[in-house]
């Protein structure tokens, strides 16, 4: 099967017919959602072809017939988008991407945030760099020095699901998790033939049953700004803002800031952290 026909078949069984302005028969239905001569009903297509569609047989759907699709199956535009993504996909060898660098620029962008916790993340979740209040938020735990080395990189997804540490940070574990799937499900429909996505796929499918119930979910949602409530085991509970910018140079490299409303008990206790963080730095051997 395909991941074009598994994202169909996904999408299709969140829909009841009613949903979709369908008459509802009385008596058991065998598949949840949508059948498929139901789906291909509401978009205009043949049976036949959407069954081809789906299983993978046929590589050469229009726009006008993705559209259509995303029209009956109520999908929002990043959906539509990862579903051109795999729709126009063509079978190439897996590749290993040179290791992401961050650029000068970007760099020198990430220095300008002195007071609010920042980091940088490479397409695959790869932590490229960090400022010190960042790490002492997010990752206290680990080698500030990490994202130097590319192969010891802290992976944020790899984090989520297998760090005990990151679990606790986050009061609803579950909706960052399904935030970290759903942007790696978008890369992984932009960059199909890249060995290192699908090596982590692979890794935190076998070791998380929580990642491989969500992966197979095939939800998809871009790095946009939200708000979480943290658990840190220095500063307490607190409510922060995540917020997301792309580097004009490096679109698949994203900036996350964190912030916390001004006047809040989460500032407070950001300044605290902050204050932590520049006695270690004055403490630290020359």
């Amino acid at each position: 099967m395909s991941e074009l026909g598994d994202f169909l078949r996904a999408r299709r069984s969140r829909l009841r017919p009613e949903d979709a302005g369908l008459p509802r028969f009385p008596g058991p239905r065998r598949v949840p959602g949508l059948r498929r001569e139901e789906l291909a009903q509401l978009a205009g297509v043949s049976v036949s072809y959407y069954t081809r569609l789906e299983q993978g047989q046929s590589g050469n759907a229009s726009d006008a017939i993705l559209a259509a699709l995303a029209d009956a199956l109520r999908l929002d535009d990043h959906e539509l988008a990862h579903l051109r993504d795999l729709a126009t996909r063509r079978p190439r060898p897996p590749r290993r991407p040179p290791a992401e660098r961050l650029s000068r620029e970007t760099r020198e962008l990430l220095g300008t945030f002195t007071s609010v916790p920042a980091l940088v993340l490479g397409r695959r979740t790869d932590v490229l760099a960090w400022n010190a209040l960042g790490h002492a938020l997010l990752a206290g735990h680990v080698d500030v020095t990490a994202p130097d080395r590319p192969a010891e990189r802290p992976n944020l997804a790899r984090m989520t699901f297998l760090d005990p540490h990151t679990r606790d940070l986050y009061a609803d574990w579950p909706r960052k998790a399904r935030a970290v799937v759903g942007h790696l499900r978008l890369v992984a429909g932009k960059y199909p033939d890249d060995s290192l996505l699908a090596s982590l796929v692979g890794e935190l499918s076998v070791r998380s049953p929580e990642f491989a119930a969500l992966w197979g979910d095939h939800r998809v949602r871009p790095c946009e700004a939200d708000r979480y409530d943290v658990r840190h085991p220095l500063v307490g509970s607190l409510t922060v803002t995540q917020h997301v910018l792309f580097p004009a140079r490096t679109p698949d490299q994203s900036l996350c800031i964190v912030t916390a409303e001004a006047g809040s008990s989460a500032e407070t206790a950001m300044t605290l952290l902050a204050r932590s963080v520049m006695a270690a730095f004055s403490d630290a051997p020359v």
